[in-house]
């Protein structure tokens, strides 16, 4: 209560002054002492004068606190101590409203943080434009899909994905449209879906792009493993036996027909070439979860140049930084590092200039990148449609697994391999560790 009677000291010291003032003024020209009345004037004038200078000061530290906080300035605070202002308790609690808006603003800024973390957390693209085409926000999977650092006007999309672009800018609510684009990872087939969003007064338009390709891949991956699961089931108990019978005939110990012999040959190397391709059956299915552990990658990409380097054919690796350390299983990237470099030097060949070059790197979104090129000549678009199709190959002994099960072990370790040049000078696959 003393600090209130000290706050208002001041307006209710020159409020009774100026009700004083005005009623000795009122009995003195009541009474024609006008002699008094002259000398009260300039008493009433001077505590006026007094109340309209506290009013104003008053309007101009809530104007000024007003200006501060749209200008997102809040590190103004007012002297509180009666002792020294004239109004310490209106500027106690303009303090106190200033208080309270940096604490709403605090929640407001953790909110944006949290989702924008579940928008970086999405492994779909997401965007938010206005109808001029502004880009208020897309997530790092938007900007790998469409291979740009940032975004922030549709318009730079023209010259890297013109299709998409078009799209966006026509795009309404509640549509979805399929999209092709082409940037350093490949084609991409893309499905761009389109919802409202108000904002602040502003209609804005969230875009989801979704990669129809890592979708279908992902699920024909499930789909081949469920299928091949019961295949090697059904095959395996109907080929042992088979094998098992045919090789005793064989060996029994009494003389046989020579047809029925060579018939029993045949039927034994036949169960045996089926159990093998099982078995590749059951390579496809059986990859193990990985054990993924820090390690440089420099050291692996040696070790697998090593392993396929021969005397005409060389392998020039390139790791920047020289220090890249990745998060993953070592058995199982070298598995496919293996993979890809022995296709590699199958593809050269023995072309005279044979070359083969491995180079990782860090993309602007931080991932690891490991492209495997060499110039053994395009590959055929008929077969480049197919190349990641379990068990499909063009090479006589293959068993066409290989590239199926490199990108399987990519996918477990949230990665990606793809093949994203293919030329007569330059065919190249690309691994991305997410």
């Amino acid at each position: 209560m003393k600090h209130e009677g000290i706050a208002y000291g001041p307006v209710a010291g020159y409020t009774a002054l100026l009700a004083a003032a005005s009623a000795a003024l009122g009995w003195v020209v009541t009474g024609k002492w006008y002699p008094v009345a002259i000398l009260l004037v300039p008493v009433i004038g001077f505590a006026g004068f007094r109340l309209v200078r506290l009013y104003s000061d008053s309007i101009r530290r809530v104007t000024f606190m007003f200006n501060a906080i749209d200008n997102d300035d809040f590190t103004f605070r007012f002297h509180e101590d009666p002792r020294k202002v004239d109004n310490g308790m209106l500027n106690a609690a303009l303090n106190r409203i200033k208080e309270i808006m940096v604490r709403a603003k605090m929640r407001a800024e953790e909110k944006e943080r949290y989702y924008q973390l579940i928008m970086e957390c999405a492994r779909t693209g997401l965007i938010t434009i206005n109808d001029a085409g502004s880009v208020y926000q897309a997530n790092g999977e938007a900007l790998r899909i469409f291979g740009l650092p940032r975004m922030t006007h549709i318009q730079q999309l023209e010259p890297v994905a013109p299709e998409a672009y078009r799209v966006l800018t026509t795009i309404r609510p509640g549509e979805k449209h399929p999209v092709s684009c082409v940037n350093e990872t490949g084609e991409m087939h893309l499905s761009l879906g389109c919802s409202a969003i108000r904002l602040e007064d502003r209609q804005l338009r969230v875009v989801v792009v979704s990669d129809i390709n890592s979708e279908l891949s992902e699920m024909q991956i499930e789909s081949w493993s469920k299928l091949t699961r019961i295949l090697t089931h059904e095959i395996m108990n109907s080929l042992a036996p088979i094998t098992s019978l045919s090789d005793t005939l064989l060996h029994i110990d009494r003389t046989m027909n020579a047809d029925v012999a060579h018939g029993l040959d045949t039927i034994s190397a036949t169960s045996r070439r089926l159990m093998a391709f099982v078995e590749n059956f059951r390579r496809f299915t059986k990859i193990p979860a990985p054990q993924k552990e820090p390690f440089e990658i420099r050291e692996l990409l040696g070790q697998a140049s090593a392993l396929i380097a021969t005397e005409n054919i060389g392998v020039r690796v390139e790791v920047e930084p020289a220090d890249t350390m990745i998060y993953a299983d070592r058995t199982l990237v070298g598995q496919v590092l293996v993979n890809l470099l022995k296709n590699a030097r199958e593809a050269v060949g023995t072309r005279r200039e044979a070359c083969i070059e491995v180079r990782s790197y860090i993309d602007p979104q931080e991932n690891v990148v490991v492209e495997i090129s060499n110039n053994g000549g395009a590959i055929p678009a008929e077969v480049t449609e197919n190349i990641f199709t379990p068990f499909f190959t063009t090479k006589p002994d293959g068993s066409g697994i290989g590239l199926s099960v490199s990108r399987r072990i990519m996918q477990l370790h949230n990665g990606s391999l793809r093949l994203t040049a293919n030329t007569d000078s330059r065919v190249t696959f690309t691994l991305v560790f997410g």
